[in-house]
């Protein structure tokens, strides 16, 4: 197992935990601690996805930017030279790797099983965790399982059993404890002890509501984050809370509305929270590329408005932390500073990641059996494909990673159609790219050789576990459908060179590219959307010559539009796409879909047919990021031109398209 593992050298590792003892040494708070005060470190995981190991089950190798064994290492160097630390997750631990899907589609969980992100989380002593989002998506008796297998507790305040809410959000019969009270000892400047209670509230986002209807609907019910905190956190000091901390399965977002998704800013306005641990949105805070610009968020300080916090990256890449000066006032402690800090688990050197710490190795003996297991379930052939699958390219040019999720769904569903009202609708599908670099790196990239497709193949091309949903809507809402989509472009001007094409504010996930129709986008044009969907230019016209069998689409035809449960449910804020217009919700994943598509056909022909491109504009040029072997595959591109333009940042190369 530990060869399998990526290890790093003992000198490397010796000089990065050196650096990280240094930094703790000099810490302010601990030189300043009195005897009336007390350094207490709070440290935060977040978003592990069942990455508890080193290692990418959908490239099968090793990975040095990822695992809970790793950031273990930086949890036990703390613990080691801090008087007083403790230990909290924010959730998205049970799904978002092939080990997860394992768990859940193949082994199962049986009453008194251990979850192999228990495993981990017990050996390292977790205090208290809260839920996130993705925690629903195997099911509630799935989750209750898991969970009973926790020697830590878990928090969510706004997660309600039943379909009721009460008046009042105290008065809700909730899911979990909305809170605890941990009893702790703390060492004060004087090497005095004393007790504190610490009060650790959680929070999902609202949504998974809308995103694991399926599982949730009829039995759980969520509120707002910020009106649940309001009411909660005064209950936490009369219960004798010296302080609270939220975790906040949510990331940051300064415009605030209700129900929202990423509040853990107006989270930290409530009166009574001296702390917030955030995550959901798989970045980084405090640091220098997230979250800039944002009226009272301090990237540097790792604050917001006032209020200490963290944002540990995802999948084991960072450790949060945030450091509180103590003073006691009395019986009772107050926070009267504070820090907060991302501490990574690897760097960019040469444009390779380097390791920074090694494994915990008691994580990796614990979940040997459960990775040896993974590694076969992803390994299993399930037929051939006549041609590479690669996303180098998906958001550019017609692709084939996206071109066989959208052959696989519209198989699947005039499958399931043909003896319905909807037999004789013309069915389209949607699909969008999952592994198209960002911040996944410059690796993050689906790329599989013609040949056998394994089950890891297909989960490289579909990286979550959604289930297919079809939808029932107009020619008319089609187009807005790819207006939204074309987003993704910035807007260029005509008769320039080398002018960046994709805005890297617009999430890859949701760039859908729609077969059964032919179309063209006008880069000249403005988005006519923004990345909430809200309307950005009203008059704007990216979508050209839509067609449908060769001729213009008419606005009012019907069409059936396979896709998945998310997009279909309201995700991504697409104009007109929500509930409201499913007509067909199927009990399968859509990776089960692409599987049996496979298996079916025996040998795929993922070959983009090239319903899509860009509208000619003279003398003009763009310039994109992307993994540096697509060089590899550029003979393969059709309908535009290509060529290499360099290299780009974190390992990225860059391309250019002349338009």
């Amino acid at each position: 197992m530990s060869q399998m593992l990526h290890s790093v050298s003992r000198r490397s590792f010796m000089a990065g935990s050196a650096a990280f003892g240094a930094l703790v040494m000099l810490h302010p708070f601990s030189a300043r601690a009195q005897a009336n005060q007390a350094h207490l470190r709070i440290m935060e995981t977040t978003d592990i996805h069942v990455n508890v190991l080193p290692y990418d089950y959908y490239a099968d190798k090793p990975n040095d930017t990822m695992g809970l064994s790793r950031t273990a290492s930086l949890i036990d160097a703390v613990r080691k030279e801090a008087t007083n630390a403790m230990l909290v997750d924010n959730g998205d631990l049970l799904q978002g790797s092939p080990m997860g899907d394992y768990i859940a589609y193949e082994r199962g969980m049986k009453e008194g099983d251990l979850h192999p992100i228990m495993k981990g989380m017990n050996l390292l002593g977790y205090e208290c965790s809260t839920l996130g989002n993705h925690e629903f998506n195997y099911g509630l008796s799935f989750l209750d399982k898991v969970l009973a297998g926790a020697n830590f507790p878990f928090v969510c305040a706004n997660l309600i059993r039943g379909t009721e809410l009460a008046a009042n959000p105290r008065d809700d019969k909730l899911y979990l404890k909305p809170y605890v009270i941990l009893d702790k000892k703390i060492k004060d400047g004087a090497g005095e002890e004393h007790p504190i209670r610490i009060g650790v509230i959680g929070f999902v986002p609202p949504q998974v509501m809308v995103w694991d209807a399926k599982n949730l609907t009829g039995n759980v019910m969520t509120r707002d984050i910020v009106e649940t905190a309001r009411a909660w956190v005064p209950q936490i000091r009369e219960d004798g809370a010296d302080i609270v901390i939220a975790l906040s399965h949510s990331g940051i977002d300064a415009k605030q509305s209700d129900m929202m998704e990423n509040a853990s800013f107006f989270l930290a306005g409530v009166e009574g929270i001296d702390a917030v641990f955030t995550g959901h949105q798989h970045l980084v805070f405090p640091g220098k590329k997230d979250f800039q610009g944002l009226e009272g968020v301090d990237t540097e300080k790792g604050t917001l408005q006032g209020k200490p916090a963290v944002m540990g990256g995802f999948w084991g890449s960072h450790m949060g932390l945030i450091d509180l000066l103590l003073e006691r006032d009395g019986k009772n402690w107050r926070v009267i500073s504070a820090t907060s800090e991302a501490r990574p688990i690897y760097e960019r050197v040469d444009n390779k990641n380097k390791a920074l710490v090694e494994d915990d190795q008691r994580i990796v003996d614990a979940l040997k059996e459960d990775h040896e297991a993974t590694l076969a379930y992803v390994r299993r052939p399930v037929g051939k494909t006549s041609a590479p699958l690669y996303s180098y390219f998906a958001l550019v040019a017609d692709d084939p990673s996206v071109q066989i999720v959208s052959q696989a769904q519209t198989w699947y569903i005039k499958d399931l159609l043909k003896e319905t009202q909807w037999k004789d609708l013309p069915v389209l599908s949607a699909a969008a790219p999952f592994k198209a670099g960002g911040r996944g790196g410059a690796d993050y990239y689906t790329d599989v050789p013609a040949g056998d497709i394994a089950i890891k193949n297909v989960a490289d091309l579909y990286l979550y576990p959604n289930t297919v949903r079809a939808v029932e809507i107009t020619g008319a809402q089609v187009k807005e459908w790819l207006e939204m989509s074309a987003g993704i472009f910035n807007q260029v001007e005509s008769g320039k060179a080398d002018q960046p094409l994709i805005n890297a504010g617009f999430p890859s996930y949701n760039y859908d590219v729609i077969d059964g129709v032919t179309y063209k986008i006008d880069l000249s044009q403005p988005p006519k959307y923004d990345t909430k969907g809200g309307v950005a230019n009203a008059s704007a016209n990216r979508i050209k010559d839509l067609m449908f069998e060769g001729k213009p689409i008419d606005p009012e035809a019907k069409f059936v539009v396979a896709t998945n449960n998310y997009r279909a449910g309201g995700g991504g804020n697409f104009p007109d796409i929500n509930e409201s217009k499913i007509i067909f919700e199927a009990p399968d994943t859509n990776r089960d879909v692409i599987v049996r598509y496979i298996v079916e056909q025996k040998t795929i022909n993922p070959s983009a047919d090239d319903n899509w491109s860009f509208t000619p504009l003279a003398d003009t040029s763009v310039i994109f990021e992307t993994g540096p072997k697509a060089k590899d595959f550029l003979d393969q591109v059709k309908g535009v031109k290509i060529e290499a333009a360099g290299e780009g940042a974190d390992g990225f190369a860059k391309f250019r398209i002349t338009l």
